[in-house]
């Protein structure tokens, strides 16, 4: 079976978490702008990196450095924390809008993303992908109550200490679905 080159699964997630994690101790030494410089530097490095090994690059990765880079050029340029905080918000609810948009359209994107990963039915899909999108909504909706609510060093922290977990944990109790919706494997 011939496809697209792959990553070790533990140098992605090296190179998923290492921009927020350099950006949490960045901040805790150095302060927001340092640490919101060093964010963007790692997310493209990281970016670099997974394209030189697989010739690819992952919409979703894509998408997100693209936006890091932008909100943190207005976040150093105009000397403004505002902007890197509203990041996550708007990329939640792109994301959760792109799932929700692909539905009412009758195609489950997250299907697409997955489809080499996961095998699901149609119906699998579907509630897979509605789950992430309202999933990618509360995170939008959390990070506003935290960036409003809180000083910037815990705002970093909730990036951090909260949302990965609750990601994580996310994705873990969809386990089931996956399982009850799985799709028998394509024949090769």
């Amino acid at each position: 079976m011939t496809g697209k080159p792959k990553l070790n699964p533990g140098l992605k997630l090296a190179l998923d978490l290492g921009p927020l994690l350099l950006f949490f101790g960045a901040n805790s030494r150095f302060g927001i702008f340092i640490a919101t410089g060093v964010f963007m530097v790692a997310i493209v490095l990281a970016l670099a990196i997974a394209y030189a090994l697989t010739r690819h690059l992952p919409i979703m990765p894509l998408v997100t450095a693209i936006i890091v880079v932008v909100f943190g050029t207005l976040t150093l340029v105009l000397h403004d924390e505002l902007f890197i905080k509203v990041k996550p918000t708007i990329i939640y609810v792109l994301f959760g809008g792109i799932l929700l948009g692909g539905l009412a359209f009758g195609k489950s994107l997250l299907g697409v993303v997955f489809d080499s990963v996961f095998h699901l039915t149609e119906e699998g899909w579907r509630k897979l992908t509605l789950r992430w999108a309202l999933f990618f909504l509360v995170l939008a909706v959390l990070n506003e109550i935290v960036r409003l609510t809180q000083s910037t060093d815990v705002w970093v922290s909730f990036k951090v200490f909260g949302v990965m977990p609750l990601t994580f944990i996310f994705a873990a109790l969809q386990y089931p679905l996956l399982t009850r919706y799985a799709a028998p494997e394509p024949a090769e």
